[in-house]
């Protein structure tokens, strides 16, 4: 059988209880599970938004790549930084003025690997290009020409458009994943053309709040008082994750497992 290698997607990371999880259990679970290649969310860690600092935090911990999503400009410290640092990657269904870049090639113990981002537009926001566009274009550049490995990071609200994009990237890709509802959904597989796919992998951050926001200022929202900026959850924290096993040589996967690591 030919030679496989495993791939790790965690979902997105939420504050300091994400942030500090990530510290302290990625580096084990990529030895246990002998990850080759890690991709993190990390448009929340700044709860809204990512800062420079906090970027070099999660590539330092064991992600070579960290996406964004809809909070890709909430914190705008980053906005210079995305030019500078090719490993952080922005939805590539922005404005194509935009700072950043939505997919690249990286390097990998299996050769080199495209990696993209995009965003959703059900539920979120409608300025963007459509995803679907974006990722022909992504699909038919040099870029991905070189790589068989090609992992979509699809930060998207609504679960019918994440499906929508695994049936309209059936054996294009190597992975596809949904991030953004914090969620983790009880999806994962691999699809008949060949492709690894979970709905969304979940959340990195504190177990006991609302999508790891302290419980309060989520009610307070629904019952309709002032809303107040969000604030991250206290107590223990999660991971969630999905590992998918790969062949390098023919760009297929073999095997997707939802984990939560507590």
């Amino acid at each position: 059988m030919p030679k496989t290698y495993n791939i790790l997607a965690v979902g997105d990371v939420c504050g300091k209880p994400g942030l500090d999880i990530i510290r302290s259990k990625l580096p084990g679970l990529k030895r246990h599970y002998d990850i080759s290649f890690c991709v993190v969310n990390g448009e929340n860690a700044d709860m809204r938004g990512l800062t420079p600092d906090q970027a070099d935090m999660l590539l330092t911990f064991g992600a070579d790549v960290v996406t964004l999503g809809n909070h890709a400009w909430s914190n705008r410290s980053i906005l210079p930084y995305l030019d500078d640092n090719r490993f952080i990657l922005r939805p590539g269904n922005f404005a194509p003025q935009a700072p950043g870049r939505g997919w690249d090639v990286f390097p990998s113990p299996m050769g080199n690997i495209f990696v993209m981002s995009l965003i959703g537009r059900l539920g979120m926001d409608s300025m963007t290009d459509s995803p679907f566009f974006a990722l022909d274009r992504a699909l038919s550049s040099d870029a991905a020409g070189r790589c068989r490995i090609r992992l979509v990071d699809f930060h998207a609200e609504a679960t019918s458009e994440k499906l929508a994009m695994r049936h309209y990237a059936a054996g294009r890709v190597t992975c596809l994943w949904g991030t953004h509802t914090h969620v983790q959904t009880s999806d994962a597989e691999v699809t008949r053309d060949g492709a690894g796919y979970i709905t969304d992998l979940g959340m990195t951050g504190a177990v006991d709040g609302i999508l790891g926001v302290k419980p309060e200022t989520s009610v307070d929202h629904f019952l309709g008082n002032p809303r107040l900026r969000y604030e991250t959850a206290a107590g223990a924290a999660k991971l969630e994750c999905c590992i998918f096993e790969v062949f390098p040589d023919s760009g297929k996967a073999l095997r997707a497992e939802a984990l939560r690591i507590t």
